[in-house]
């Protein structure tokens, strides 16, 4: 099926650095999410849908309880999260890369 939504990570958001970073496409269908290009690697990536924009840390704790977690992201080249039941990208506008266990911004992609 064809994605519903399309999202660029890009490198330069706010929070992004050498160590943390996306760059490529991200395809947001009704069940899961395909991102063809690159991520900084690290530990323990979480993908989230959040309704609001997103680029800094302190933005993503402030809005985190608004956002749904979607799941693991375990790969840093054209990774595939399928989404939990229930999750409706058309309530969100943004998918966030998030570093669980060092709280740290890592990309996002506006989709709508």
């Amino acid at each position: 099926s064809s994605a519903l939504y399309t999202a660029e990570f890009r490198r330069g958001l706010e929070d992004s650095d050498f160590l943390h970073w996306g760059e490529g496409t991200v395809y947001v269908h009704d069940d899961r999410v395909a991102f063809e290009g690159a991520l900084a690697p690290g530990p323990d990536y979480r993908l989230y849908f959040s309704p609001q924009w997103v680029e800094t840390e302190q933005d993503f704790l402030r809005l985190k309880s608004t956002m749904v977690e979607a799941g693991d992201v375990k790969t840093f080249e054209n990774f595939m999260v399928s989404l939990p039941p229930g999750l409706d990208p058309g309530e969100f506008n943004t998918v966030v890369v998030w570093c669980e266990s060092f709280r740290q911004f890592i990309t996002a992609g506006q989709y709508r």
